[in-house]
């Protein structure tokens, strides 16, 4: 790819411009994505952190459940960190939120406990090492065949993939470790 991807971050609730800085250091463009008109010319697109309640209902208000799941299906990258990754989940546990069924897992909401709850850890597996950032996370369960775990805490899932969709329940942007914002723009030249 000789231009720098695009890529769009749903911009309804959540750490937008930190996301965005990460993009920036492995060599993306962004744009917000807050209409369906938004997701037009996009290569990739993130679902941040945030409350996954308040997400939701914006999906819902600005009528962006279809067109998204249209974006999923176009087969370009999505990555969904941790209310993202409640967001994308085939199911979600503990005050069930609208999901996207983008990955086979069940995320159980704000398993780790509250805001003050917040921790982080290194992670385990294929991105050993990757120090996660954890607030007020979804734990996920019940990985499908097709899901691969990429990273473990604790011996949970922290870090999946299923095709083209990433799912993380840190927040990679959070931290100078680009791996993951690199995995997902390498995603795009897939």
């Amino acid at each position: 790819m000789n231009r720098k991807p695009t890529v769009g971050i749903l911009s309804i609730q959540g750490d937008v411009h930190a996301h965005a800085a990460a993009l920036g250091r492995v060599g993306a463009a962004w744009v917000p994505v807050r209409r369906e008109k938004d997701l037009a010319n996009l290569d990739a697109l993130v679902l941040p952190g945030g409350e996954s309640t308040t997400i939701s209902k914006g999906l819902t208000r600005l009528g962006l459940y279809e067109p998204l799941e249209a974006f999923a299906q176009s087969g370009r990258p999505i990555l969904g960190t941790c209310a993202g990754a409640v967001l994308i989940a085939r199911e979600v546990e503990n005050h069930p939120v609208r999901s996207l069924g983008l990955i086979d897992v069940i995320a159980v909401r704000n398993a780790y406990g509250t805001q003050v709850d917040s921790f982080s850890a290194l992670a385990e597996g294929e991105f050993g090492g990757l120090r996660c950032v954890f607030i007020r996370a979804p734990r996920l369960r019940s990985p499908g065949e097709r899901v691969e775990v990429l990273a473990r805490v604790g011996g949970w899932p922290v870090f999946v993939r299923q095709g083209h969709v990433l799912a993380t329940t840190f927040h990679p942007e959070l931290t100078s470790d680009s791996r993951v914002h690199q995995m997902f723009i390498d995603g795009i030249a897939r």
